[in-house]
């Protein structure tokens, strides 16, 4: 161990030497690329994996009642890793990963590199109705983060690598490294500047190359159009846009509910069992809600209903257009409500690929709709566009809703009905809901990651690295002759706070308030601080934001401000070093 640290430490000193900083991130970001690109075929293959061996050993030769069973098998395996090995919360990937930005300074533990690798292919392949694009980001983040500090890089390029690795990871799920970028970007917050423009292009590139090379050219999702865009079908897709809109919400607020009657059970086995076997219902009425939902996907792009619908055990003609317009409807409506409840019940995924599912089953039937009732438009291209729309509403990620379908059906030519039905699902579901799934939380504590700067380092800022505890604390009894003995004399800030025997802070005495008593010796046994303290002009909080303590200092005009946690002193920020903080951790995110 110690020849590994000698040979790490001369390697460190050679680059150094030898290799800019920014060669060096550009070098970084491949390799960042690479490592989550093989994370995310790690991810895939685990997953299809049990996907082969239950659903396709077990289901179709033995009973569709294992679609009741395996996912509640799956939610309890991956309870006790969770429990026994991991034990430690893994959380929704790509929230996670926002708040280690915007809190620990895109720090990420190293456990979050294994924790979504060891429960997620278990959740999904077991049946759990949720995606892979989340727990591969994290895996992502977490070997990007790690890279970072392995490298001792400094903050800004730590959050730009854990940028690189989540395009790798979307570049080797989708083989679409242009969305990817965006995908970064977007959820990220990241500029788009050359700086990180460069190292984004690298890792996305290399990443997919890794893809490419592991599985040739195999992909989840691809799609050759075959129908051209029509203006005269400008109308429908505008509805479209509303119903994706709407369809956007109600998946939002779904989540969120559900989300918290799972909380009202504190006890996490109870949560397991509740959200276990409702999950296991669905899935036996409803089997296409099994797993990811790829296969629902790439069905109804080639028009096959009744293998997009596989699995359903009643007795269903399919040739009766409006049985699968039910079933597509049943599917668009449950799919929400099954990946929340596998996350509810302790399951581990993301909420990426349910959204494209929730998009294709709804597109198709808008599409089937009008062509009941006389119209003659294409069911692929809705099919496509009604997943752009879910994208770009309900993940709030209006860019890459529009490149990702660009990208996998290779070229641009629904591109008008892209931006149309993007732009008014997305504006749609901003009205009612200002978050995504991703950031609700985040904004909510006011941790959000923007493309707003100065708040970005507020946020990132710390009031525990700002207190200063160096003031002499004086009581409300003490004469002002012990106040100038003991605490004055021996003092070199100008300002006393005011305490009481449990240390809860009751107001201040000022330098300049005292000084024309302080020749007046006969004053000395008869004044008491009591009388001398007056109120503090603004007082912080220990949990208060850096953009409220700054708003305080506005407001208050004082120099110097007390800082108060669960009624007790702490201690003092002062204007002048809140403000030096401020252009230090500036210029370190931005230089």
């Amino acid at each position: 161990m110690p020849n590994t640290k000698k040979i790490f430490k001369k390697i460190l000193i050679w680059r150094y030497k030898n290799i800019s900083e920014r060669q060096f991130v550009y070098l970084l970001s491949i390799l960042v690329g690479f490592l989550s690109g093989l994370g995310t075929l790690l991810l895939k293959n685990l997953t299809f994996f049990f996907h082969y061996i239950l659903e396709g050993k077990f289901i179709k030769d033995l009973h569709h009642s294992l679609y009741f069973i395996f996912p509640i098998i799956g939610l309890v395996i991956v309870f006790y890793l969770k429990k026994k090995i991991i034990k430690k919360d893994i959380g929704h990937g790509i929230s996670t990963t926002l708040h280690a930005i915007s809190q620990r300074s895109g720090i990420i533990e190293r456990y979050k590199i294994y924790a979504s690798l060891l429960t997620a292919p278990i959740t999904v392949g077991f049946g759990g109705s949720a995606g892979l694009q989340g727990p591969a980001v994290s895996t992502g983040a977490a070997l990007g983060s790690g890279v970072a500090q392995l490298f001792h890089m400094n903050t800004k390029t730590r959050m730009l690598l854990i940028g690189c690795a989540t395009a790798g990871a979307m570049s080797s799920m989708f083989k679409a490294p242009v969305a990817a970028i965006i995908f970064a970007v977007e959820i990220f917050s990241l500029d788009l500047a050359f700086a990180s423009l460069v190292p984004l292009l690298l890792a996305s590139v290399s990443a997919v190359i890794t893809s490419y090379f592991f599985l040739g050219k195999d992909i989840l999702l691809g799609f050759e159009l075959q129908d051209d865009f029509i203006i005269k079908d400008i109308v429908f897709y505008i509805f479209l846009g509303i119903g994706t809109g709407i369809a956007s919400v109600y998946f939002s607020k779904m989540y969120f509910k559900i989300t918290r009657f799972f909380n009202l059970f504190k006890d996490p086995f109870h949560r397991l069992i509740l959200g276990a076997i409702a999950i296991g219902i669905m899935l036996y009425f409803i089997p296409p809600l099994y797993g990811e939902g790829y296969d629902i996907i790439n069905n109804l792009l080639e028009g096959n209903e009744e293998k997009a619908l596989e699995g359903i055990h009643y007795s269903v003609n399919f040739n009766n257009v409006w049985m699968v317009i039910l079933f597509l409807l049943l599917i668009t409506i449950f799919k929400a409500i099954a990946m929340t409840t596998t996350f509810a019940a302790g399951g581990v995924g993301g909420i990426f690929i349910p959204t494209l599912v929730m998009g294709s089953a709804l597109g198709n039937v808008f599409a089937k709709i009008i062509n009941q009732f006389g119209g003659s438009v294409s069911e692929s291209n809705f099919t496509l566009i009604g997943m752009s729309g879910l994208m770009a509403g309900v993940l709030h990620a209006p860019l890459t809703a529009i490149f990702l379908i660009a990208e996998i059906t290779g070229g641009y030519d629904l591109f008008v009905p892209l931006m149309l039905v993007v732009a008014i699902s997305y504006a749609f579901t901003k009205y009612f809901i200002s978050n995504s799934i991703y950031t609700i939380e985040l904004a909510k504590r006011g941790e959000l990651i923007t493309h707003n700067k100065d708040k970005n380092v507020m946020m990132m800022m710390r009031i525990d690295k700002l207190i200063e505890t160096n003031f002499k604390i004086i009581h409300p009894e003490m004469t002002l002759g012990k106040m100038l003995k003991g605490s004055v004399a021996k003092s070199s800030r100008n300002i006393f706070p005011v305490v009481d025997d449990k240390n809860r802070f009751l107001g201040i005495v000022l330098l300049d308030d005292i000084r024309p008593l302080m020749f007046e010796q006969e004053l000395y046994d008869k004044l008491t601080i009591q009388v001398l303290m007056k109120s503090a002009p603004a007082i912080i909080f220990h949990d208060d934001s850096i953009e409220t303590v700054m708003k305080k200092f506005k407001e208050s005009g004082a120099w110097n401000l007390p800082v108060i946690k669960h009624k007790r002193y702490v201690g003092f920020i002062s204007k002048s070093k809140l403000l030096s903080a401020y252009r230090t951790k500036l210029i370190e995110l931005t230089s």
